[in-house]
């Protein structure tokens, strides 16, 4: 018991001489990450919007919207390894001559060996109203023969900053023999 004592107190000197060290160290900034003041960044409640346009994906003519960076190769009945730069026009109507609303800007790619499957990566960069400089970010695969595909919204900038959603798309219209199609984009997006 005599020897105990001395040991024990000895631990206890230590344990206080440490432990401010040990505060310090748990409390302190790792210089990479912190958390954050919701309110102070402008998130409030979130709200839950929908958009409607028509994609507009012109591959011929003398100003096409897309163009394709790397083509088709010729032993693919998919088209896989295909790639296309885009800056197609998003208008409120179907005709290409309807009121425009913004750009989606990017790019989309043959993704699938077994069948019409592309990676879409998107912005879509609004220039009208209250949205205008606002961007939407889009990131899926898209299965071109299904009559309705859905693909997420992973972010977005501007009034879209946080956001997250989903977006359908459906065929309006297809031109097999120039490739030039119009598609009906649904997005439904949160965001604060």
């Amino acid at each position: 018991m005599a020897t105990v004592l001395p040991i024990l107190a000895f631990q206890i000197i230590i344990f206080f001489l440490i432990s401010p060290s040990i505060i310090l160290v748990a409390g302190e900034n790792q210089g990479f990450a912190r958390t954050l003041d919701r309110k102070l960044h402008g998130l409030k409640k979130e709200k839950l919007s929908h958009f409607r346009f028509y994609w507009h994906d012109i591959v011929t003519g003398r100003n096409p919207t897309s163009v394709a960076i790397v083509r088709q190769p010729t032993n693919s009945s998919t088209g896989f390894g295909f790639v296309s730069m885009i800056d197609d026009p998003l208008t409120l109507g179907p005709k290409l001559s309807s009121k425009l609303a913004g750009r989606a800007q990017g790019f989309y790619a043959s993704a699938s060996q077994e069948d019409v499957g592309l990676l879409m990566v998107m912005n879509f960069a609004f220039i009208e109203g209250k949205y205008n400089g606002s961007t939407i970010t889009v990131l899926g695969r898209n299965e071109v023969f299904n009559t309705v595909r859905e693909m997420p919204v992973v972010g977005g900038s501007g009034l879209f900053r946080f956001a997250r959603g989903y977006v359908q798309a459906r065929t309006h219209t297809f031109n097999i023999k120039t490739g030039d199609a119009t598609v009906e984009y649904n997005v439904f997006v949160l965001h604060y």
